[in-house]
């Protein structure tokens, strides 16, 4: 018995029961994959597009994976670049501990100890983490799901084993947390969203790195940063933070790994900083911006010894 053939088919021989022939097409070539691109709009007429010009400048002879997200409340303007990509969370969630320790309060009705008001502020502006270890234990991993449920942060994950260097986070949710962290809301009282911007604030000079360069002098800045080495996507180093003034209320969170170094993701995170805040906030060039420290640090976080 003759089997037909389609034409372009490859024929597999195969033992199968009796000895039967399984005709199977050629399989198309794989599309190459795209890189991620960066995606603006903007209520603003042409800020959209200039954004998603220089964001992308910026990155354009960047190594390692980059995350980006912006949001201004006063133009409408957002930009998206791998919003749920997961990264290694570092030092940047201490900004979550925080949050959760404040949301717990307030569903207890109860102000924060003596204690937990000295571990926080070391926390936030020293990044100090045996302060961080304390309040994570504290609280337990339930209230930290807690909070990240009540405020919508799905894509994070709290680190496993007392291991919160390692929580999974992403851009989307670390917007939605600066969101709730500037604007009134129910999550988190204004008394409390109020005392994690002073602390944001008055981070130590060594660690004012990261997405408040190139702020101009009419934006108040609060900020957050991260970083940490392992064997697998070598330095995960991150900034997010928030900015209010110049007729605009807006926050970055730019997430990366695959640096080579520390600095060498501070650069990256820092060009992007750059661009964003020329292209919201532009400023004659006599104007005195901000100007990030030359010798970042960070605090290292609470990771396995190996991996």
């Amino acid at each position: 018995m003759t089997h037909r053939i389609p034409r372009g088919a490859r024929v597999l021989a195969a033992s199968l029961g009796a000895g039967v022939i399984v005709p199977f097409a050629v399989a198309a070539a794989p599309a190459v994959a795209t890189t991620p691109t960066v995606s603006c709009t903007s209520d603003k007429a042409g800020l959209a597009t200039k954004l998603q010009k220089d964001i992308t400048a910026a990155l354009a002879s960047r190594q390692g994976t980059v995350a980006v997200g912006l949001y201004d409340r006063a133009t409408k303007t957002t930009c998206t670049l791998r919003g749920s990509t997961a990264f290694d969370s570092a030092s940047v969630v201490k900004v979550t501990v925080l949050a959760t320790l404040l949301w717990d309060a307030k569903k207890h009705n109860r102000y924060l100890t003596d204690r937990e008001t000295t571990l926080a502020t070391a926390m936030i502006t020293k990044s100090d983490n045996d302060a961080t270890t304390s309040l994570w234990r504290q609280l337990g991993v339930t209230k930290v799901k807690g909070f990240l449920t009540a405020a919508g942060m799905t894509q994070t994950v709290p680190g496993a084993n007392g291991y919160w260097g390692l929580t999974q986070i992403t851009v989307r949710d670390e917007q939605k947390l600066l969101a709730l962290v500037t604007a009134k809301n129910s999550v988190l009282s204004d008394n409390s969203r109020a005392y994690i911007l002073k602390l944001m604030g008055k981070v130590i000079s060594s660690q004012r790195w990261g997405t408040p360069a190139g702020a101009p002098s009419s934006v108040a800045v609060h900020v957050k940063n991260g970083w940490l080495s392992r064997s697998t996507h070598g330095w995960r180093v991150h900034s997010i933070g928030t900015f209010n003034g110049g007729g605009h209320d807006y926050m970055i969170s730019v997430l990366t790994h695959g640096n080579s170094t520390m600095d060498y993701g501070v650069a990256t995170i820092q060009g992007v900083a750059k661009a964003i805040h020329k292209d919201l906030v532009p400023v004659t060039t006599s104007a005195q911006r901000y100007t990030p420290t030359s010798t970042p640090s960070e605090a290292f976080p609470a990771v396995p010894p190996r991996g």
